[in-house]
């Protein structure tokens, strides 16, 4: 979708065209959108064509409404401009499913982990990890991480071998609550490991390459 649109769908929005029709001509639009009054016409017309406004032509003006898909692509626009301004709060992520090679299992099985998590985090999480494959440039969020207090796993010994510590931030992962676990001492990877109490792929009807919605909370809780 082209910005130009949008800008100018938000104009007409901010006329009351979402509830209402509101009468505007070319000329009244253009000084709206600081335009052309040629341009602006072009706009209408392409907003028309694309379905996200109905018009009506009276004698001077036009009659316009905003349609149903047009209102979509404002709410669309209001999530992400409600993100962008909760990122001190929470951070988003789409990603894909994939399978893992089950080291998840082995390490949620640990019993010290296992307490900890417990202790820690309120839950007992299902054996393994659920592993969702980011986009590369979605990594650059993962840094938002390092500034914020992370809930920590700590290290001990056990069967003659040290495990790790482990950085967790509650997080939801559709709308199944759980936690992002990050080892320490870990590089920033494509792929986020989501413990939850739940089995996640038979409670969501997961396969891989499913595409999922993540949610890292930052504050040590999880929020509606």
């Amino acid at each position: 979708m082209k910005y130009y649109l949008i800008l100018t769908l938000k104009e007409i929005a901010l006329l009351g065209a979402i509830e209402n029709k509101i009468e505007i001509s070319s000329d009244e639009l253009a000084n709206k959108i600081n335009s052309s009054q040629q341009t602006a016409s072009r706009y209408l017309l392409e907003l028309d064509k694309k379905n996200l406004i109905n018009r009506e032509f009276g004698i001077k003006k036009q009659i316009i409404r905003i349609t149903t898909e047009g209102k979509k692509i404002l709410e669309h626009e209001y999530v992400d401009f409600e993100r962008i301004f909760n990122l001190s709060d929470k951070i988003y992520f789409k990603g894909n499913v994939i399978s893992g090679l089950g080291e998840g299992r082995y390490y949620t099985e640990q019993s010290s982990y296992k307490k900890q998590f417990i202790d820690k985090l309120g839950f007992k999480p299902y054996p393994g990890t659920l592993n969702v494959k980011i986009e590369y440039i979605e990594k650059n969020k993962l840094r938002l991480l390092k500034d914020n207090r992370a809930i920590i796993i700590d290290e001990f010994k056990a069967d003659n071998r040290t495990f790790g510590s482990v950085r967790c931030f509650y997080a939801r992962i559709n709308d199944i609550d759980g936690a992002i676990v990050l080892p320490l001492r870990s590089h920033y990877s494509q792929i986020l490991e989501f413990i939850s109490p739940t089995y996640l792929r038979e409670k969501l009807n997961l396969k891989d390459d499913d595409e999922v919605n993540i949610t890292i909370f930052l504050k040590g809780k999880i929020e509606d």
